[in-house]
């Protein structure tokens, strides 16, 4: 039996975010190698300047910060994912080879799971991004 959503926690949007010491290069990994969109991004907001990063017209998206003193977020442990699934595996592979002339290649996953139908990549502060094939789900 499918349960269903209740309208106590009517969530209007969800944003995951962190901090980063590289914004420009976690920009051009998110946008220009993975393919997502530049959504929003502001300068100086209380000695921030931050990006948001998503799916045009999806309610969630990702946001990374950097402070003007620093913003270091060393990567948590190698099973610490974002998982996007992907239903076309022509576009995971395309994705996988533009990022790995980045500078960017595939790497290991710690759970062999994610390598039957997957691609795990580190980004550029070594926190890991799996495209998931869901052909056939």
């Amino acid at each position: 039996m499918e349960q269903q959503w209740t309208n106590e926690l009517a969530v209007a949007q969800v944003r995951v975010a962190r901090p980063t010491d590289q914004l420009k290069e976690v920009e051009r990994f998110y946008c220009e190698g993975v393919g997502l969109k530049k959504i929003g991004s502001f300068t100086e907001h209380r000695g921030y300047n931050g990006l948001m990063i998503g799916l045009p017209d999806a309610g969630y998206h990702l946001e990374f910060t950097e402070h003007s003193d620093g913003s270091p977020c060393p990567a948590p442990s190698k099973d610490n994912l974002l998982v996007l699934y992907i239903p076309n595996r022509d576009t995971i592979r395309h994705i996988a080879e533009r990022l790995a002339l980045m500078g960017y290649p595939e790497v290991e996953p710690e759970n062999p799971y994610w390598a039957e139908k997957g691609v795990t990549i580190e980004d550029p502060d070594g926190w890991r991004l799996v495209f998931m094939n869901t052909e056939g789900i």
